[in-house]
């Protein structure tokens, strides 16, 4: 292997190590001692790991470094820090006493969750490896995912985790902690499907702005202004509005396009794949 090579994954291997060290450490806290704050670390460093996933994919196709080690390698992390790290922040959030209907309930979804990101990184894999050598479906993968994207799911799970948490929202006497952890287990539950789903998901690659560039980048800054407020001072809300807007959003476009019928060329890239084994 050349030393170029080596680059990507070391990126790679940056990220997984985050995911790990979030599912270690939690297990070292004591059930209930600092959940937000125990939560809000742990999201940064899953939020780095997302980072060092798309830093790695792009060095590599930059310096011409990619290879099926890497490949591989990527997804292996993937499934840790986006599959199974988040399920268990949820079980360390909740705390829920053993041997009762909630927690087995409990652990039943973030087995699922975790069970259809692995399932979906599969997918991925064997999609990406049969559309080699062919320019359409490489261009057709790059417009739209097939399924929610795993990070995308991670995302929208700890954000909804990291809310229910927050001081906003952990105050109000209306939310229980047995309806906190129905409503957070049962969101683990329809992502899986979805990232197992034929549903598409759109890819940032396919926005394509049809404005004056000045205009663009007045849009462009006044959201930024908005974001990186809400970062600084409502983390918790900003969050959950991104990773829940995206996740949202896909579903109404696929929603129109079922509406729509397949015989109308509305939001054709969001017609469902038909079911078939791969």
């Amino acid at each position: 292997m050349k030393k170029v090579y080596v680059i990507p994954n070391i990126i790679t291997a940056f990220g997984l190590a985050c995911g790990l060290f979030v599912i270690f450490k939690v297990n070292m806290v004591e059930p209930g001692a600092g959940t937000y704050q125990v939560l809000y670390s742990s999201i940064m460093l899953l939020l780095l790991a997302a980072f060092a996933d798309l830093l790695d994919g792009a060095i590599a196709r930059a310096i011409h470094a990619e290879s099926e080690f890497g490949f591989i390698f990527d997804s292996l992390a993937d499934a840790i820090s986006f599959g199974v790290a988040p399920s268990v922040l949820l079980l360390k959030a909740l705390s829920l006493e053993r041997g009762t209907g909630l927690s087995f309930y409990a652990m039943i979804g973030v087995m699922f969750y975790s069970l259809c990101g692995v399932l979906r990184l599969v997918r991925y894999n064997v999609r990406a490896a049969a559309a080699r050598g062919n320019k359409d479906e490489i261009n057709a993968q790059k417009k739209h995912f097939t399924g929610l994207p795993i990070p995308a799911a991670a995302a929208a799970a700890i954000s909804l985790n990291l809310f229910f948490a927050s001081p906003f929202v952990d105050a109000l006497p209306i939310l229980t902690l047995n309806m906190k952890a129905i409503i957070l287990v049962s969101a683990m539950i329809v992502l899986g499907y979805f990232m197992v789903s034929r549903w598409k998901f759109p890819s940032l690659k396919m926005l394509h702005f049809r404005i004056p560039s000045f205009q663009l980048i007045y849009l462009t800054v006044l959201i930024a202004i908005f974001i990186l407020y809400g970062i600084l001072y409502y983390f918790s809300i900003a969050f959950f509005i991104v990773s829940w807007g995206y996740v949202i959003i896909a579903w109404i476009l696929s929603l129109i396009r079922l509406i729509a019928g397949k015989k109308s060329k509305t939001l054709e890239d969001f017609e469902p794949e038909p079911d078939d084994l791969e």
